[in-house]
Parts: structure tokens; C-alpha cells; sequence
């Protein structure tokens, strides 16, 4: 991607977190996918028309580092990063322990995606941080079977169990808000990326229009060969599903906060940022 592009990204990106509104602010991160979608689309028609001996583009891999292992909170910020990922153009392998994802793409992407991670990521981990705060997610209850220590009839003890209601966990609650802010970042993007691949095959002449589309296909399977012939995972990873209970309350605080996340231009744009701490 061009200064001129990472220029005209990092300015829509900049009103998407000076506006109050928030359908503005959705607005100008749609125009940013969409922008970033164009560049990469560009590359692609480039690759297939030309014969020239010059190189060019390839798929390639990257290692993004996620946290420190045993860090709380792992898993969800791999979500954030799948979600975003899956938007631009990326097919990832997870470390099984949730501290790194390796990225497969062109430069170009996996660029795009570190560039919104590294600002939504912050964003989510203070949007929970907050709700946490809160004390809301207390409000909701749920049953749990725990266990009780009762008198035998011939003497002695014995273990029974019993349903009771508490309080959502804390920790449920974060898993819960985090996933959900992740879907709905997800469902942004992928909203704007296809809208974008339909708007630009629509505004071409029939034949041209269906050479846009070509080139879209050729550029998925060179993704597919290339992932197939470099990865080297094995197994699936489980992702939050074994380690969470349900939420509906934070999951539904998460699904607001991802509406209205903006990007912090300041951050992704003036370089690459690290794992976050906590």
C-alpha cells in the first residue's frame, strides 16, 4: 500500500474518532475497509494483467504476538484479531496457547489488520474494563450446581448437590462483553469489505465487470495454495467456548460497545504496536 493510501486511511480514521455521532463514525470506518479493500483489490488486477519480469506481490506470513503466555484475557483478543483478519483478506493459525496468531495474506493486509487490531483491541479492553466497573453485569443472574457437605445416615459425611442463583462472575461477564464486541466489529467489516467488491464490480461494463470478479476468485485460491502449502498447524483451536459461561446481559454491553468503537489513528498509523499488557 502506497504513503498516499496510508495517508487518505489514516484521515478518514481520524474523523471516525472526532465524531460524536455514531453512525458518522461507522460511516468513516466503512470508508476506511473500503479503501483498504480498492488497494488490495488493485494489487490483485495488477498481478493478473501484467507479464512484466519485475517483482511483485506475493502471499506471504507474519507472526503477531498477542500477549505473554498466561496472561488473562488471550483467547478474546485472538477473536479481535480473527475478526478482523477474516475482513482483509487473512487465513490465521493460532498458538495453542492463544499467544500468537501467524497471518497469511499479502503485506499489504496482514498491514491493514495490525493497523485496526492495534486500535481496537485498546478500545475493547477499556470498554470492558469499564462495564466491569460498573457493576452491572451483577444484575444478571444464573444457576449453578454446587456441592454440600451433608451428615450420613450411619455416620460420616456425604457430598450432595444443589442449584443455586448468583451473580454472574466477573470474569464471565469480560469473556462474554469481549466476544460479543468482537462479532460485532466482524459484522462491520465484513458489511464493508462486501459492499465494497459489489460496488466495484457494479461500476464496471459487463466484461470488465466480470474480469473484477475473476481476478477476486484467482486471488482467494493463490491465498488457499499458499496457506495450504506453508501452515503448519495441527488440531483446532477451542477458542472462549470451553472456558465461558453465558452472559446475555454483557454479551448485549459488548454488542454496544462494538457499535461504537472508533479507531485511534494515532497509534496504528505512526507504527506497529505490540502485545497489550493485562
Amino acid at each position: 500500500m502506497s504513503e498516499k493510501d496510508l495517508a487518505r486511511i489514516a484521515a478518514l480514521l481520524r474523523k471516525a474518532e472526532g465524531t460524536d455521532n455514531d453512525h458518522e463514525a461507522d460511516a468513516f470506518l466503512q470508508a476506511a475497509q473500503r479503501l483498504a479493500t480498492l488497494a488490495s483489490v488493485d494489487l490483485a488486477m495488477a498481478r493478473s494483467h501484467t507479464q512484466r519480469q519485475e517483482r511483485r506481490p506475493v502471499p506471504t506470513q507474519r507472526a503477531i504476538v498477542i500477549g505473554e503466555s498466561g496472561k488473562r484475557g488471550l483467547r478474546t483478543y485472538v477473536e479481535l484479531f480473527l475478526a478482523i483478519g477474516r475482513a482483509n483478506n487473512l487465513t490465521c493459525d493460532i498458538a495453542r496457547d492463544s499467544t500468537r496468531v501467524h497471518a497469511f495474506g499479502f503485506d499489504t493486509d496482514i498491514d491493514m489488520a495490525q493497523t485496526l487490531y492495534a486500535s481496537l483491541v485498546v478500545q475493547m479492553v477499556r470498554a470492558s474494563d469499564a462495564y466491569i466497573k460498573s457493576g452491572d453485569y451483577a444484575v444478571e443472574k444464573v444457576i449453578k450446581r454446587v456441592a454440600v457437605t451433608t451428615p450420613g445416615r450411619s455416620g460420616g459425611w456425604r457430598q450432595e448437590y444443589q442449584y443455586v442463583e448468583k451473580p454472574v462472575h466477573a470474569t464471565t461477564a469480560r469473556i462474554n462483553f469481549q466476544q460479543a464486541f468482537a462479532h460485532r466489529i466482524a459484522a462491520r467489516l465484513a458489511q464493508a469489505r462486501q459492499e465494497t467488491e459489489q460496488q466495484l464490480i457494479a461500476e464496471q461494463p459487463d466484461e470488465q465487470g466480470r474480469g473484477v470478479a475473476l481476478v477476486l476468485r484467482n486471488r482467494e485460491v493463490e491465498l488457499a495454495d499458499h496457506y495450504r502449502a506453508h501452515s503448519q498447524a495441527r488440531g483446532t483451536w477451542s477458542g472462549t467456548r470451553a472456558a465461558a459461561g453465558q452472559a446475555e446481559r454483557s454479551r448485549r454491553a459488548g454488542d454496544r460497545a462494538g457499535r461504537r468503537a472508533r479507531l485511534t489513528p494515532e497509534k496504528a498509523i505512526g507504527g506497529q504496536r505490540g502485545a497489550i499488557d493485562g
